[in-house]
């Protein structure tokens, strides 16, 4: 079996990296955000008694 020049080795390594840079970034700049909506009650904060 031949064996693989460290240029085509390199070339393989640029390839597949490129592709999954592009990948990522494309999955990361796909999802459309979603709207937060505010809930009209406001969160109650529970009072906190001390017994020392």
């Amino acid at each position: 079996m031949p064996q693989m020049a460290p240029l085509l080795w390199l070339n393989l390594f640029i390839m597949f990296s490129s592709t999954f840079m592009v990948f990522l970034i494309i999955n990361y700049f796909i999802k459309v955000p979603s709207k937060i909506e505010k809930s009209s009650k406001m969160p109650l904060k529970p009072e906190m008694n001390w017994k020392w």
